[in-house]
């Protein structure tokens, strides 16, 4: 095959420039090479429950889902995350007009910053942030304005948060319970937000995909507050709650104006997808209480087999309030740059692990900072810390 004709201008659009290779991709490869454990990408090990997986199975066998499903979702799904929200939440949604579903809260995010933002606006996000909000915003051709959570507490300054808003912002891009760092934004933090929010007329959109996985205090979402619900887009999904990543199955939540907004990016995008699981899915969101309350008991136990294992093998822990991730600093080991630290570490110890300064504009505030994820069984975690005990 003939190489590409050449061009005085790269084939990459100039706003995609600065993103390569996803780290997780990176990591998991070198993982997959070396034979370590993977506690880099956050993805469990084990498929969610069997009736969710059995509820997939018989959607496709009875022809439900296999065509082209509708396109702001199945009726089933819609229905189901509306009782859920008010189910958890008290939150009342009409399934019909502000229920959206999409592939996965990845899709969920980019639909919505493309359909909200403007190019040059500014977007104020909490920093360490999620890869794809990086992207996501520069393909909208908007304005990044990182705030950042620092060590070891990981809090909003909100005066500082406050000073950040100008005559260009237009949307607050939060994360609670917080990846990278499993901070969980109080109800207080949240309110003065909300309050700047309402001030200011600013859009928030609100990843939420850990919800259900908060340890140490509570989740509330951000459209509960007084002034949020009608600005605010709130997203979800099934892959992080119910263990089925690969399903990718994701949910907007809004007034039916914005509903409409992401809407009409998101029809462009995937148009829809995943028809069989989003039946399953609806199924799963009915789940019991005590499916949620085993869930998250599990992985509480899970944090804290790793995080103890992390601090006898030297690293300075951050225990995480939710999600599934633990921040550790490299510093007292005599490590500095975190990148180096786990392109090496499946060498020195059959570990993978994530640095944290990938997830920042400047890399220098998370050089010594890594990320590992404990959603993985209880004898692979033991594994993992017996390991790292060779540091």
């Amino acid at each position: 095959m003939s190489a590409p004709a050449s061009s005085s201008r790269p084939f990459l659009n100039r706003r995609l420039a600065a993103f390569g290779t996803t780290i997780f991709a990176e990591m998991s490869a070198l993982a997959a090479r070396t034979g370590s454990i993977n506690l880099g990408q956050g993805f469990p090990d084990t498929d969610g429950p069997a009736e969710i997986a059995e509820a997939a199975v018989r959607a496709i066998r009875d022809g439900r889902g296999n065509q082209y499903p509708p396109g702001p979702g199945v009726p089933e799904l819609r229905t189901a995350v509306a009782a859920h929200q008010q189910r958890f939440h008290g939150l009342s949604y009409d399934p019909e007009t502000e229920v959206l579903v999409t592939a996965g809260a990845t899709e969920a995010i980019a639909a919505s910053l493309l359909a909200l933002l403007e190019p040059g606006d500014e977007v104020i996000a909490l920093e360490p942030f999620y890869d794809s909000y990086a992207a996501c915003i520069a393909m909208a051709g908007a304005v990044r304005v990182p705030h950042t959570l620092r060590a070891p507490h990981f809090r909003p300054d909100l005066d500082a948060l406050r000073d950040a808003v100008t005559p260009r912002t237009r949307l607050l891009l939060l994360n609670t319970p917080h990846n990278p760092t499993g901070t969980v934004l109080t109800r207080a933090e949240l309110a003065a937000i909300a309050e700047l929010a309402v001030e200011r007329d600013l859009l928030v959109v609100t990843d939420e995909v850990y919800e259900h996985l908060v340890f140490d205090g509570e989740h509330v979402p951000l459209a509960s507050l007084p002034g949020m619900r009608e600005r605010t887009v709130t997203i979800s999904s099934a892959g992080k709650t119910f263990s089925f990543t690969g399903w990718k199955v994701g949910w907007v939540t809004a007034p039916p104006a914005l509903v409409s907004a992401v809407r009409s990016a998101k029809q462009f995008l995937t148009y829809v997808s995943s028809g069989p699981f989003q039946y399953a899915v609806a199924e799963a969101l009915a789940l019991p209480d005590a499916y949620y309350d085993g869930f998250r008991a599990d992985l509480a136990a899970k944090r804290d087999l790793l995080s103890d294992g992390l601090a006898a093998a030297g690293f300075r822990v951050f225990r995480p309030q939710g999600t599934y991730f633990i921040t550790t600093d490299i510093s007292p080991l005599g490590e500095k740059d975190g990148l180096a630290f786990c392109r090496a570490l499946p060498e020195r110890c059959g570990v993978v692990a994530v640095p944290n300064q990938v997830f920042y504009d400047d890399p220098s505030a998370g050089a010594a900072q890594v990320r590992w994820a404990f959603c993985k069984r209880t004898e692979v975690l033991q594994e993992a810390v017996t390991r790292l005990r060779r540091l």
